[in-house]
């Protein structure tokens, strides 16, 4: 089964000026999000396999629509992280379903890499609502100054039989990053966690 998508929505996020200081080069988020229909919203089947083809699919395009709207060489991203929202008809399940057995494979190969585990979150909602999507290192989940995260919030999405997945990729830690940790720069990417 291959994803039924009603709209993608792609956007950047560029930080120029942080606590009254200039951050240069600017620190860069993209997000892209697609509303898809539910194929299972309103029933319970035990079978979720085909929305974990769903997020295969969904992994590799909007991994590969944050890098290009980024501007940037796959290997030269340095955080990433996933999320979905169910509407009404559909259950917590479903994005787990999209959001973890197959996304995070064809994510990594678009990011050139990401040995750290992809963070995520998922919820219900409706139109309007906003959807937190986290954001960490990589391939070190050691390096602090990349925790972080982006919202994704559109006026029509997800409808009661819909859901919405986003995935987002940036070219840097957050701006005036001071709280210690492994930084990016020394990152091996062995283990997932330095």
């Amino acid at each position: 089964m291959s994803a039924e998508i009603r709209k993608i929505a792609v956007w950047i996020e560029e930080t120029h000026k942080e606590a009254d200081k200039t951050i240069s080069p600017a620190t860069r988020k993209a997000v892209a999000t697609a509303v898809i229909a539910n194929p299972f919203a309103g029933t319970y089947v035990d079978d979720l396999e085909p929305l974990m083809d769903i997020g295969a699919e969904l992994g590799a395009l909007l991994g590969a629509k944050c890098v290009q709207a980024l501007g940037i060489a796959p290997d030269a991203a340095e955080s990433f992280g996933k999320a979905a929202m169910v509407g009404e008809n559909g259950e917590l399940e479903h994005a787990a379903a999209i959001l973890h057995p197959k996304l995070g494979a064809p994510l990594r190969k678009a990011v050139a890499k990401g040995a750290a585990l992809v963070p995520s979150s998922k919820k219900m909602g409706g139109p309007g609502q906003v959807l937190d999507v986290p954001l960490g290192h990589k391939d070190a989940a050691y390096v602090r100054s990349h925790f972080d995260g982006i919202e994704v919030r559109l006026n029509d999405a997800p409808r009661a039989n819909e859901i919405m997945v986003a995935v987002a990729v940036t070219d840097s830690g957050r701006p005036l990053p001071r709280v210690g940790g492994l930084e990016h720069a020394d990152a091996k990417g062995e283990d997932g966690l330095r």
